[in-house]
Parts: structure tokens; C-alpha cells; sequence
């Protein structure tokens, strides 16, 4: 494939010979000036396609990079770093003496991976599967990454439409247990919806269960859902969701650090985590055992400075012990998208106020309420008893009885008074069980 550049419209490269047109009106020297009547020079357009070149070459560096160094190597990235990626390409493919921080057994694994690294034909693959290749720096590059420092991804592998720095500036991630429970799948689903609702990306690793429930909640709601995969994107994984994340490579975006046809393992399931911590603006866990890969991806966004949420589970339940574990230090308990957006969202983005159901007893005046919380709940009651229970006077029980018994609350029983079927309903209801 040649060139690299952004994606269009279809989600296919750009080519060189549009990047190069760009660059070849830039002029060259101090004021950037070009040849009179605004052509540009012989020189400028040679200073163009060098630039061009050079861009290429450190394309096709990074490509080659992420067949050789593994994701979250922090110390291939500070090689690249250092001494920048033309050099340690160049240093992998001659062999020879290592590069600090690694042994001379690992420094052989890493020369023969390069040894068959074939970073032009993993393009190619790449444009032929509608996958593009974002690294750092350019337009879509996602700034947050840079967070990780040494540990930030040498470039991402990116299927889909939607601009991936534009999706992440509002995104939250959802995660959680794989075997979640039913209660786990519907509160991942619930949030993810009203997530969406809200304009939000749902961002999530494309596993089973929590991860499924939260793209399917999201798609759902006719919303935005992004699954960040620890293998090549373009094999989704787990097979079972190949469904799913072909829909949401339809939809959204599918993005991961391997190159095309990399298979996934334990070690990159957890450092793929780091990924989903630094792109959102927060991290929700549903449901989490002690061990959970999703604690991985809260405690990396709580390094981060991200909000850390969690949504609390019985506490018999083995899948809620690591969330709750999260609440009792710096996590914040969240029930519902509301929630979410208040911590997550701009100034101002507050959920509503919450009560409990509004009764027909709350619509009278406290003094009349007071009337009748004093009759009793069985038999009847003079209006001299309903007055000093009530701490009122006889004539003002009197007449709010009268008045509660035009509302349908109590009726007259010779010289008694007492509650109704109705009021009994109504009175019981405004009471706490506890």
C-alpha cells in the first residue's frame, strides 16, 4: 500500500501523491516563501516528497514495530523515544549487539521476529480488510494515549468510519465479568443504553459477558460503541461475537494494537486493558471477581486520573466482591447513565433529583396529615383522642377530620372516627418497611 496518511470517507489511505501535493506548497526556508505568481519551486516540491518520504518511512517503522515488540513493552517505547523509530528498526533488522534493557535471549527473539516482519504486506492486508493504521501524531491519533508514556501504543489498528480521536474526547468504558450474572448483563446493557441515549461512546473489549451486554446496549439504543481487541482486528475474537463485532465495525470502531492476524493471549487480554483506561474519560465496573481482568482496567484508570466507578452488586456475590473491593477505596457507586454523566460530563450535566413515588397523602397539608396519622390503624377514635395524638385542639381535629372524610381518608362511626380501606392502602405505603 502506499502512502498513509488519513482516512477518507470510504475508510481506505490516502496516497502519496496527495499527501506530497499538500506538502509541496509549503515552501522551504524561514519565511516559506515559493516561486513568484505562487508555483511552487523544482526545490520546493523535492523538499515535498522528502518530507513525504520520511513520513512513510516512520509509517511503515511503526508498522514493522508492532509485529516485533509486544503491546506495553515500556521498554521498546522508550528505544523509540530515544533514539526514534528509523533507529531501532534499523537496529532490529541488522541483529547484532543488543539494545540497553533487554537480555541477549530476549534481544534474539525480538531479531528473528523482525527477521519475518513484513510491514508493507501487513498494509496491504490491512486496506484490503477496510483497516487503517493510526499512529501517533497524526490527525486521529487519540492525545490521551500519551498518558502512558512509555507504555503508549506504537500505533493503532483502526475499522470503521468514525474518527477515533473524535469518538474518544466522549467515551466512557464499560467493563466487567465474562461470566457475568443475568443481573450483571442487564445493568451492562441498561448503562450502555442510556449511555448512548446521552451522546456517549461505549467503549468495551468485545468479550463475553458484561463487555457483549454493554455494545449490544449500545447498539441498541441506536448509539455509539467502540470494542478495543487484543488480537488483529480484523479476526474478531472471541469467535462466538464475530457477529457482534462485525456489527460494530459497521456502526463504530474496532480497534487494537496488533497487526492483522495476531492472535490474542493472557498477557495481551491485560495489556489491552491499559488501552481502554487511557481512551475514555472513565471506566465503569458491572461485575468483577477478586481476579478480574476489569479491575485491571479500573485500577489503570485510576493511575491515570480517570473517574473509577463501580455498580454495586449483593453482597453474597462472588462476581461483586471486586466491585465493592473498588467502592471502598477511591471508586465512585453509580446505578444507572445519570450517574455516569454527572462525574464523567461537563459542568452542569447533573442527574435528577431523587425520590421515591409521590402518594396522595403527600398532596395534603402537614396539619391535616398529622390528623390523620393520629386515628388509629384498627377500631375508632373520639375526636378528642385523634386531637391529642395529634397535638391540636378538638375543634381543628374536628374540622380536619370533616375535611378528610370529604377526601374519602376516614369515616364517621357514631361518636368515633376511623380510616378507610383507602386510607389504610395510602397510609401504609407512605411507611418504610424497615
Amino acid at each position: 500500500m502506499t502512502g498513509h496518511g488519513a482516512a477518507n470517507g470510504d475508510g481506505a489511505m490516502t496516497g502519496r501523491g496527495a499527501m506530497a501535493g499538500s506538502r509541496a506548497v509549503a515552501g522551504h526556508g524561514g519565511d516559506g516563501a515559493v516561486a513568484k505568481g505562487g508555483e511552487p519551486t523544482a526545490d520546493d516540491v523535492v523538499i515535498g516528497e522528502d518530507a513525504d518520504a520520511a513520513a512513510d518511512d516512520e509509517l511503515l517503522g511503526r508498522v514493522f514495530l508492532t509485529r516485533v515488540i509486544e503491546p506495553g513493552d515500556e521498554t521498546g517505547g522508550r528505544w523509540v523515544r530515544e533514539r526514534g523509530v528509523a533507529d531501532v528498526v534499523r537496529r532490529l533488522r541488522a541483529g547484532g549487539r543488543a539494545l540497553p534493557g533487554v537480555s541477549e535471549k530476549r534481544w534474539a527473539g525480538l531479531c528473528a521476529r523482525a527477521g519475518r516482519a513484513e510491514p508493507r504486506r501487513d498494509l496491504a492486508v490491512a486496506r484490503a480488510a477496510g483497516v487503517r493504521f493510526v499512529a501517533p501524531g497524526a490527525a486521529e491519533w487519540p492525545r490521551q494515549l500519551d498518558d502512558l508514556g512509555d507504555a503508549r501504543p506504537l500505533g493503532l489498528w483502526v475499522r470503521g468510519r468514525p474518527s477515533l480521536r473524535m469518538w474518544a474526547l466522549r467515551s466512557v468504558a464499560v467493563v466487567g465479568a465474562r461470566a457475568c450474572t443475568e443481573y450483571g448483563a442487564h445493568m451492562a446493557a441498561t448503562l450502555a443504553a442510556g449511555l448512548a441515549e446521552r451522546g456517549w461512546v461505549v467503549v468495551s473489549g468485545g468479550a463475553y459477558g458484561v463487555d457483549g451486554a454493554a455494545h449490544r446496549g449500545a447498539l441498541g439504543a441506536g448509539g455509539a460503541t467502540a470494542a478495543v481487541l487484543a488480537c488483529g482486528v480484523d479476526r474478531p475474537y472471541p469467535p462466538g461475537h464475530t457477529g457482534l463485532i462485525t456489527r460494530i465495525a459497521e456502526q463504530g470502531l474496532v480497534v487494537g494494537e496488533l497487526p492483522p492476524g495476531d492472535h490474542p493471549t493472557p498477557s495481551r487480554f491485560i495489556l489491552r486493558n491499559r488501552v481502554i483506561a487511557a481512551l475514555t474519560r472513565g471506566t465503569v465496573v458491572v461485575e468483577a471477581a477478586y481476579r478480574s481482568g476489569s479491575l485491571v482496567t479500573a485500577r489503570a484508570a485510576q493511575r491515570l486520573g480517570r473517574h473509577t466507578m463501580g455498580v454495586p452488586g449483593p453482597a453474597t456475590s462472588a462476581l461483586s466482591a471486586g466491585v465493592h473491593e473498588l467502592l471502598r477505596g477511591d471508586a465512585v457507586l453509580v446505578s444507572d447513565a445519570a450517574e455516569v454523566v454527572e462525574l464523567v460530563g461537563d459542568m452542569g450535566e447533573l442527574p435528577p433529583d431523587r425520590r421515591g413515588p409521590v402518594l396522595p397523602t403527600d398532596l395534603l397539608e402537614p396539619r391535616t396529615r398529622q390528623v390523620l396519622a393520629g386515628l388509629p390503624a384498627r377500631g375508632a377514635a373520639g375526636a378528642d383522642e385523634v386531637a391529642r395524638r395529634a397535638q391540636t385542639t378538638q375543634d381543628d381535629a374536628i374540622a380536619r377530620l370533616y375535611e378528610l372524610r370529604a377526601l374519602g381518608y376516614v369515616e364517621r362511626h357514631g361518636d368515633g372516627w376511623k380510616l378507610t380501606r383507602q386510607a389504610m392502602i395510602s397510609v401504609r405505603g407512605g411507611r418504610s418497611p424497615c
